[in-house]
């Protein structure tokens, strides 16, 4: 006991239960309950992370943060890629994009001061180009002398290294290397020692870490390991897992590679670490992938996203004494009936799905379904069956109104077991939507006859009646709400199909950040002015994106396991729900949890 208190300064404490508040690494107690001695453990972990806007590889990257990053250009079936997405944390969000949409592009620097240089827009169309970031918009910089991509890279916006690369036609691999100083690019004279492509780096200009790359023949993956100084190229040790065309970041003591290919064309899984003298093996990556972008800090915290299969997965590294958990979706129980353009109320354990249509005659559906957080069940059916119905609430006092066909202003309350009929809304309306509650309920948007945009009427209910509110800035139909009637969020919709966000106050809308993708029919949860929107159609295809609100911004969260449009939602923006769709009718449910993070407690054992 003396012991341990000389080496921490703490004697091991006595308790019932096992500490949830953030600790150390290392302190020790002993746990009467289960009758153990217990620690906590630092865990280094690959975890999932939020999608980003745009399945793609062959981006760039930079970031001097987990926290604070960005992935850029790229490549997938649609073509070359100009987008940037940029990270927070918790999600990505748009950026400006590139002047020039390209792949096998190098990055650097950080976010509000980044670096595109090189890359190509087809197979045999390669860029000296350098594009600078200042955390709003991309500018043209002075090109590099030779053109070229897939280089290796490291440094700030005023002090970056571009090494190796590859160009055609001809065929040439290179092994030229090039410095930037903010203004312009000179060659340095000292060459790269191998004509490599494919290869990562990592660090500054006058202290990086270069790994992996190909000559292009065999061995293709010679396992190549350089520290780089400002001016000469000292070789290291070989990689452990020699591969190339992968992910990197970190600095030149302290680096994480990840993915990539060997001396095949499939991807690997296998991550590594570097500490500037040696390389170990860290946990896997979740799922093979080559060709990704890369940012992060060390080999403590970064994060990986893209890559081949074309994917808008991210996964991000962490060296923590806590283990997280990115937010996912996970399967639900199925509805009895598929249909979609349902009212929706309730919570992720106790919700409610009322209406609808299953796309074929009648069309209009008057079914209730209750959810108990694992399957639904029958309940007592809507008074007059109806589609594009709106609904607010919880699964004991639910409200629905309007809807169509025809077009009705009726209005329901359910309690737990019926439905009966209220006073109804002062006008007609469909593909409205809802927040609130049964006794303070919002009703917005929707439809309206002989316009090519919707309606921006707003609606609030007092479990009466209902009065005119403020009117929307953007009138629309098809879009999704969450909140209550005195601090509601409405998002996106048809007007034509918009990102355009609104928050209410109970009297005014106020216009503010749209969502990263535009798309109407989608839905939404979230019990005040922080949500979850989900799903809907971007006017080319159904999305199964999420994007989650904190009140100022929206980021990308995780994607839904189905795409889907017309589909109910509730619940709250840890812990949603989203059920049913059209096109074609879906009985589908899926569960949403946000991220968590739990103390990693582990037991201790003598041996």
């Amino acid at each position: 006991m003396s012991e341990y208190k000389s080496i921490k300064g703490k004697t091991v404490q006595f308790l019932g239960t096992d500490p949830s508040e953030t600790s150390t690494e290392g302190q020790v107690w002993y746990n009467s309950t289960a009758g153990a001695f217990k620690s906590v453990v630092a865990l280094e972990a690959w975890s999932a992370s939020a999608a980003l806007l745009n399945p793609g590889y062959a981006r760039g990257g930079a970031g001097a943060s987990q926290t604070d990053g960005m992935i850029f250009g790229g490549q997938n079936p649609g073509g070359y890629i100009n987008a940037t997405n940029e990270y927070n944390g918790s999600g990505f969000s748009a950026g400006g994009n590139l002047n020039t949409a390209k792949a096998g592009l190098s990055g650097a620097g950080t976010v509000p001061a980044g670096l595109a240089f090189g890359g190509r827009t087809s197979p045999t169309a390669f860029l000296n180009e350098s594009e600078e970031y200042n955390g709003t918009s991309w500018t043209e910089g002075n090109n590099l002398n030779t053109a070229r991509a897939y280089m290796g890279e490291a440094g700030t916006q005023t002090a970056a290294v571009a090494v190796g690369g590859y160009s055609n036609p001809p065929a040439t691999k290179h092994a030229v290397v090039e410095q930037y100083n903010g203004t312009s690019w000179s060659e340095t004279g000292s060459d790269y020692p191998g004509n490599m492509y494919d290869l990562q780096g990592a660090g500054t200009l006058t202290a990086a870490v270069f790994a992996g790359g190909t000559p292009g023949s065999p061995p293709y993956a010679p396992g190549l390991t350089t520290e780089y100084d400002g001016s000469t190229f000292t070789t290291a040790a070989t990689m452990g897992t020699a591969a190339y065309n992968a992910g990197m970041f970190g600095t030149q003591t302290s680096a994480i590679y990840a993915g990539g290919v060997n001396n095949s064309s499939t991807p690997i899984t296998t991550s590594q670490k570097y500490d500037g003298t040696t390389w170990t093996a860290t946990p896997s990556l979740a799922s093979a992938r080559n060709a990704l972008g890369a940012f992060g800090a060390d080999a403590t915290a970064g994060l990986m996203g893209g890559g081949v299969p074309v994917t808008d997965t991210t996964q991000e590294f962490t060296k923590s004494i806590n283990v997280i958990t990115g937010a996912a979706w996970s399967s639900g129980g199925n509805m009895n009936e598929a249909r979609g353009q349902v009212a929706s109320a309730g919570i992720q354990t106790a919700a409610l799905a009322a209406g609808g249509s299953d796309g074929g005659p009648p069309f209009n559906n008057n079914e209730s379904e209750e959810y108990n957080g694992t399957s639904w069940t029958e309940g007592n059916n809507l008074t007059t069956g109806r589609r594009d119905i709106a609904g607010t609430g919880t699964q004991t006092a639910g409200l629905a109104f309007g809807g169509q066909s025809p077009a009705t202003a009726k209005t329901e309350e359910y309690d737990g077991t019926s439905w009966s009929e209220q006073n109804d809304m002062p006008a007609t309306g469909f593909q409205m939507a809802g927040a609130g509650t049964q006794t303070a309920g919002l009703g917005f948007g929707g439809y309206k006859p002989g316009s090519p945009n919707g309606n921006n009427v707003t609606y609030e209910y007092d479990g009466t009646s209902w009065t005119a509110g403020g009117t929307m800035n953007t009138g629309r139909r098809d879009l999704a709400g969450f909140g209550i009637q005195t601090a509601a969020v409405a998002c996106g919709g048809q007007n034509p199909i918009v990102g355009a966000t609104e928050e209410y106050d109970g009297s005014s809308w106020t216009s503010v950040n749209n969502l990263n993708t535009a798309r109407s029919i989608l839905a939404a949860a979230g019990a005040d002015q922080t949500g979850i929107a989900f799903g809907g159609y971007t006017g080319a295809a159904q999305s199964a994106q999420t994007e989650q609100y904190d009140g100022t911004n929206w980021v990308t969260s995780a994607s839904m396991g189905t795409t889907r449009q017309q589909l109910g939602g509730t619940g709250i923006v840890s812990s949603g729900l989203a059920f049913g769709g059209s096109s074609p009718a879906s009985n589908a449910t899926e569960e949403f949890t946000g991220e968590t993070s739990a103390l990693n407690v582990e037991t201790l054992t003598t041996s």
